[in-house]
């Protein structure tokens, strides 16, 4: 049965790869990171007998590399996120339409790859991972020393995605991308305690407001080539929906659409990527759809404040369908004092440190298709994965030099602030 079933894989695998997106067509698209959780998770309590890490999501090795948060970034260790891989494909070849859901995204946003590790966060014991498994469509608990589930809950739909952790470390919420809505999970159990719908591709999460408020940004159909100015209408229903984080009914929602109008850019997509608020959040900082730039927006008069167009690169391809999942720029992250922004310049190939009051970018780090940032312990430096270059590069925020670069696995995209076992290391 095994030998029969690997061979009718590779099978659908090669008539999949040639057919897919003619057998999808249109019809596919009904089928189908923060600061202030980095901040909850620095400032809970050191479980006992645990250590501070930086996890680093290897998106395509279905591993996390674990790091010092400080000093060298010296790698501590390495985490299978998959142990369970083989019977996860043997449940999807096994289901057609789990299949075709499962190709559609290894070709259009894994790049030809499986997506196995998007975000996570530990335990509050300090003793487990939990992450989002996109190409699997759940979330997973891993024993950090043993390398054993604890525990795994699919998501709504055919793929989960971005993850944001409350502040007391006990709930995550995760966007379940196809299924159109949030799924707020126990950290401990896995059991799904509320949700609340979203518009179309949920994507960011925050905890926010003491963690009364969960903050999601619906991308839209970023998976397909209709990425011309004049189709932006294909791209579905995108704003930002903010939920309370007890009962899960959703207070607001925010269309950037006619604030980026009001602004006068019209150009602009109204696909909200990844957001940081400002220290006392009233502000928003995100980066959006195709921009090479940042758009500030303030929180209680519900308008556009600033926008701030950042250097771009003349290697980027002229043909927009060419930028990864519709990114431009796709990483932020901002200082421990609140003045200063790290910004991923995803498809430019650099990183920046801007300056929050003048929005002037400092001076251009090159990098490998940096595509997430976040900051260290103490808020003074930035680090930023280099998905192109399977490594996390260190950035002083306040002169914004490169401090150092650390070798992870292959294409890392999330890196979070948590804890493991104390003493644990698997060099």
């Amino acid at each position: 049965m095994e030998l029969k079933l690997e061979n009718y894989m590779k099978y659908n695998q090669s008539c999949l790869k040639n057919t897919l997106f003619t057998t999808l067509g249109i019809s596919a698209l009904a089928l189908l990171g923060s600061q202030a959780a980095l901040a909850a998770t620095s400032n809970l309590n050191t479980p006992p007998n645990s250590q501070q890490v930086f996890f680093v999501g290897n998106n395509w090795d279905g591993t996390v590399t674990v790091i010092r948060p400080s000093q060298d970034y010296a790698r501590i260790g390495v985490i299978n996120m998959v142990p369970d891989r083989a019977a996860r494909l043997r449940e999807i070849y096994l289901n057609p339409v789990k299949l075709v859901a499962y190709q559609y995204i290894r070709n259009t946003a894994g790049e030809g790859n499986d997506q196995l590790v998007d975000a996570m966060y530990s335990t509050p014991d300090g003793q487990s991972v939990v992450a989002s498994r996109p190409s699997f469509a759940d979330v997973v608990s891993i024993n950090i020393a043993t390398g054993q589930i604890n525990w795994r809950t699919p998501v709504e739909g055919f793929r989960a995605d971005h993850m944001a952790v409350s502040p007391d470390g006990k709930r995550v919420a995760v966007s379940a991308s196809s299924g159109n809505v949030v799924q707020v999970l126990d950290i401990n159990t896995g059991k799904e305690l509320g949700r609340f719908a979203t518009g179309d591709k949920p994507h960011e999460n925050i905890f926010f407001n003491g963690g009364s408020r969960i903050l999601n940004s619906a991308i839209g159909n970023v998976e397909t080539s209709l990425d011309a100015p004049w189709q932006d209408f294909t791209k579905g229903k995108r704003f930002i929906t903010i939920a309370d984080a007890n009962t899960y009914q959703i207070i607001k929602k925010i269309d950037f659409r006619p604030a980026l109008d009001a602004a006068g850019r019209k150009d602009l997509s109204n696909a909200v990527r990844p957001v940081v608020f400002s220290p006392d959040e009233s502000k928003l900082y995100a980066q959006v759809s195709f921009f090479n730039g940042l758009v500030e927006y303030d929180l209680n008069q519900d308008k556009v404040t600033r926008i701030a167009q950042l250097p771009g690169s003349s290697t980027i391809p002229s043909d927009r369908s060419k930028w990864v999942n519709d990114s431009r720029h796709h990483g932020l992250s901002i200082s421990g004092n609140g003045e200063k922004l790290c910004v991923a310049g995803t498809m430019d190939d650099y990183a920046t440190i801007v300056d929050r009051k003048t929005l002037t970018a400092g001076k251009l780090i090159g990098a490998g298709k940096p595509y997430w940032a976040t900051q260290s312990p103490d808020g003074k430096y930035c680090v930023i994965s280099e998905s192109a270059n399977d490594v996390v590069t260190v950035i002083d925020f306040e002169t914004g030099n490169k401090m150092l670069s650390v070798p992870v696995g292959n294409h890392p995209q999330r890196v979070r602030l948590g804890y493991a076992p104390a003493g644990w290391s698997t060099r």
